[in-house]
């Protein structure tokens, strides 16, 4: 699998194609270790097994579980690496499409590759799952690892989207090419509530954002914000109602199967946070969101009819709503999405890592990555000074 020079003889590196094939004490010990890897219920064992049993990624899913493991001469579990094979791009949310084409018009073969990342899931995290107290050098060995893996199987490359910081310093080290994009997140600075963090922004942006609120309010659309066991399989149900009706309607296809939610709401109720709203004793709309122990996650929408403001209202307000009663210290609002910087949520560098076999697509992508990091520094930082919040020297509120 790799040159046997560079893995350290004590050590014993597998793939293993399903996440049960790694006991969930020992996979979470790892997660545990890593520098946020609390904060993070995405990379739990049981998120990543959900996904797995519930037939999201598997199958004819184009996800292919992978996961890379490091044990020690005596079997304990040293690292781990969320992993899978590719056959598409979809559901990454940092987009090689153009890469694949050139690639393959150049008579290449882009496809299968391998991806580290939590499917459908675009939020930063650990990805070098390391158990406190092992040896050092280990996340230089996954590294070594999935270079040797991607030569030997003939594949064109392995990508690591959205990385933790500290992950990135080691990709960067080993020479991988680094990308960089953007998300918004909303960040708590000590807000006793909803009103003080309105005190917070200009007031022409205070005011829209109350207007908003207004008219969800007077609407006549009831609002719950439910977690834990307040949780009921007919929430889920209609949860996974409307997500499959809004996929349907904008991206031809859902990743997430019904059983998916289903299995979710059983095994991980006191993560989950759902907003759902309702008219008429009618669910209507729904924003799914997964609690960390300082984060909370903003995930899925689904939503039917024309009800202005509701998603404003459901996705982002009811999350600050949320965050500030539980005392979290932000609310990553997802991938893309300008619109949510005028409601509080903020631009945030975020970090991918690409190994590409061949030379020659490896100068090409190297190229365009320099100068897309450049336009992108630009505009995050663009979009940085557009934020909604007062600045020094404001009039009174």
């Amino acid at each position: 699998m790799t040159d046997p020079e560079q893995v350290p003889p004590a050590l014993t590196i597998r793939l293993v194609d399903a996440i049960g094939a790694v006991g969930a004490q020992e996979w979470d010990a790892c997660l545990a270790g890593s520098p946020g890897g609390d904060d993070n219920p995405f990379l739990s064992h049981r998120f990543l097994s959900i996904l797995e049993q519930s037939g999201s990624v598997g199958g004819d899913t184009g996800w292919d579980p992978r996961h890379l493991t490091v044990r020690d001469a005596a079997g304990l579990l040293l690292a781990v690496m969320p992993l899978y094979l590719k056959y598409h791009s979809y559901g990454e949310y940092v987009f090689d499409h153009g890469w694949a084409d050139a690639f393959e018009r150049a008579g290449g073969r882009y496809y299968p590759k391998l991806q580290s990342s939590v499917p459908f899931t675009p939020v930063t995290g650990p990805r070098l799952l390391v158990r406190a107290g092992a040896p050092p050098g280990l996340p230089a060995t996954l590294i070594r690892a999935l270079e040797g893996i991607a030569g030997e199987s003939g594949l064109s490359g392995v990508h690591v989207t959205f990385a933790a910081p500290a992950d990135v310093d080691c990709f960067r080290r080993a020479g991988w090419l680094l990308r960089l994009g953007t998300q918004f997140h909303w960040e708590n600075r000590g807000y006793r509530g909803f009103d003080d963090f309105l005190a917070s922004l200009s007031s022409r942006k205070r005011k829209a954002v109350r207007k908003e609120r207004q008219a969800v309010a007077y609407s006549g659309v009831e609002l719950l914000t439910l977690t834990g066991g307040d949780l009921r399989e007919e929430h889920w149900a209609a949860f996974d109602r409307l997500y499959r009706a809004t996929s349907d309607r904008k991206w031809g296809q859902p990743y997430l199967t019904r059983d998916f939610f289903l299995r979710l709401g059983a095994d991980m109720a006191d993560n989950a946070v759902l907003v759902m709203a309702r008219e008429g004793g009618r669910w209507i709309g729904g924003a799914l969101n997964l609690m960390g122990a300082r984060t909370l996650y903003g995930r899925n929408w689904g939503g039917v009819g024309d009800h202005p403001f509701l998603h404003f209202e459901a996705c982002y307000y009811r999350a600050i709503d949320f965050a500030i009663d539980h005392g979290l210290s932000r609310v990553e609002g997802g991938a893309q999405g300008e619109h949510k910087i005028q409601r509080g949520y903020l631009p945030v560098e975020t970090w991918s890592a690409h190994y590409l076999v061949h030379p020659g697509l490896r100068r090409a992508v190297a190229d365009f990555l320099a100068r897309e990091r450049e336009a992108m520094g630009d505009h995050i930082a663009d979009l940085a000074a557009a934020g909604p919040y007062r600045r020094a020297g404001d009039g009174p509120i």
